[in-house]
């Protein structure tokens, strides 16, 4: 997922499936005001913990908005940018098993899907438990996304995972304790809010006593 060559930035295509920016104007006690927004979808994510080895399942991948973030933070321009300078590797994240909501199927069907499409495991929705309902993004896009907890065995591998069409996703497994390691003070993460909320939950609710 590191092989990356070359970096450019362009326009946002009017048409696009994903991310639709648009300015919201509203009146509030009496002076209008206007929000710069994005229309995104959905999501889901999926706490993953595999029982045969006592290790929780995320998943990594190169993000492009934390690598221009990272670029960008440190003053410098995508444009021509020093691959040296600034790897790929710096964006890539940790993250639970997610998914957008496109289809038309039920939220636990969809994180059904994505538990074999990105990590490779086949279990029935009955093994996934809806955990709650949050919004992300709150200062551009307030999407929602639904947090699942699944339990995963062995024997529940289906495929290596990977994502489907050009996805190009590892799947990792932690131990409890390199868990704890992600949400203690002082620790840095290239992992979203999610995530790192659901290790918190994972750790408060259902460690294996």
């Amino acid at each position: 997922m590191e092989k990356i060559s070359k970096i450019w930035l362009g326009k946002l295509p009017p048409d696009s499936l994903y991310v639709k920016p648009f300015r919201l104007f509203y009146v509030q006690n009496g002076t209008e005001k206007n929000w710069d927004l994005l229309k995104v979808h959905d999501s889901v994510s999926i706490i993953l913990f595999n029982k045969t080895t006592n290790r929780l399942v995320f998943v990594k991948q190169f993000r492009p908005a934390v690598y221009h973030g990272i670029v960008s933070s440190a003053g410098d321009s995508i444009e021509n940018i020093d691959l040296e300078k600034y790897p790929p590797k710096i964006g890539v994240t940790l993250e639970l098993c997610a998914g957008i909501v496109d289809k038309d199927l039920s939220l636990v069907e969809i994180a059904r899907e994505e538990v074999l499409e990105e990590c490779g495991y086949d279990v029935p929705v009955e093994r996934i438990e809806e955990i709650m309902t949050y919004r992300s993004g709150v200062g551009s896009s307030g999407a929602k996304q639904t947090l699942f907890y699944c339990e995963l065995t062995d024997e529940d591998k289906l495929s290596q995972g990977g994502g489907v069409d050009d996805e190009l996703i590892d799947v990792v497994e932690y131990s409890i304790e390199d868990a704890k390691k992600l949400v203690s003070k002082g620790s840095v993460n290239n992992s979203p809010p999610s995530f790192l909320f659901g290790v918190l939950w994972f750790l408060a609710n259902k460690v294996p006593q």
